[in-house]
């Protein structure tokens, strides 16, 4: 099977890493960085049955391209084209398959599917939970939003980079309960934050802090695999990009805006997180969040001093 990948991220690279394992897979991978082209040729299938693509172009032959990008607006500029050059749209051959697996905008989903139905090609989502570590591992959870044909279709691409695959429901799904998934993640890595932040000062041990929220109720995916590993001892190298997360509640905020459910956390949640990002670059990770709660407590306290001097 001549399969396809576009995006060499932090995430991308390792899931393409493992599909160019699989025996019956002559992956063709692509990134517009040429430093992440470079990283994969270092792979011992480089020149057998994988090839390091130096454009788009390249793929035109592929019978199914998986797409691992940062946001709906890279990924409809790949799919669509723009500026006079084509994109998958164009260049696929009829019946191709194209597997979204990054974190888009529901709507966009369903844009692009009428788009590319246009060409007689087909699209499905797939986003991933688990981060790097379970990218790197092949061990990702993946929420797949297509019907059974597309599904097993799709299945042996899926199982090179996951081992658990969830049926969502239709084309979309996957990407709304991926949106969902993350605004419950990263409130509940807010709120390890604030109480990490209390914790401290008050004078708590902090380490002792994330021993209680871990034996008790307060226990989280970001208590468990976030506080001692990352923001205790200040390294904040969860692998997730601080931006990605403000991006990824704008996503649920705006789904917010077709339904009529009253969610104020959504919207208190995606404008903390919104200037958050702006306030720490896009290189921050999410787990500077934590930082970004403490300089605003730094600064009040700086203003509560001056007052008490006046």
């Amino acid at each position: 099977m001549r399969v396809g990948f576009v995006g060499l991220g932090m995430m991308g690279l390792p899931m393409a890493e493992n599909l160019a394992r699989r025996p019956d897979i002559h992956l063709v991978a692509f990134d517009r960085a040429p430093e992440a082209r470079e990283k994969l040729k270092a792979h011992p299938a480089f020149g057998t049955t994988l090839a390091v693509a130096e454009s788009l172009h390249d793929l035109a032959t592929c019978e199914i391209v998986v797409l691992m990008l940062p946001d709906s607006s890279i990924t409809n500029a790949v799919v669509l084209g723009g500026g006079g050059a084509p994109g998958l749209a164009d260049l696929l051959g009829r019946g191709a398959l194209v597997i979204d697996m990054g974190s888009s905008n529901p709507a966009d989903t369903r844009m692009l599917e009428a788009r590319l139905a246009e060409a007689s090609i087909v699209l499905a989502d797939a986003p991933v939970s688990g981060a790097v570590a379970k990218a790197k591992a092949g061990t990702l959870s993946i929420l797949f939003g297509g019907d059974d044909a597309t599904f097993e279709r799709a299945r042996p691409v899926l199982e090179g980079m996951g081992t658990t695959l969830i049926r969502a429901g239709g084309v979309s799904a996957g990407h709304a309960m991926k949106a969902i998934n993350n605004y419950v993640y990263a409130a509940g890595l807010l709120a390890v934050s604030e109480a990490l932040l209390m914790g401290r000062t008050l004078g708590l041990d902090a380490s002792v802090l994330a021993s209680v929220l871990n034996a008790s109720s307060g226990r989280n995916v970001a208590s468990e695999t976030k506080l001692a590993q990352f923001m205790i001892p200040e390294t904040y190298a969860g692998g997730f990009a601080l931006k990605l997360q403000a991006k990824d509640l704008g996503i649920v905020a705006t789904m917010l805006d077709d339904m009529e459910v009253d969610a104020p956390q959504v919207a208190l949640c995606a404008a903390l997180w919104r200037e958050a990002s702006t306030a720490l670059g896009p290189k921050a990770d999410n787990t500077e969040i934590y930082r970004f709660l403490e300089r605003g407590r730094n600064a009040g306290a700086h203003k509560e001093e001056a007052h008490a001097a006046d």
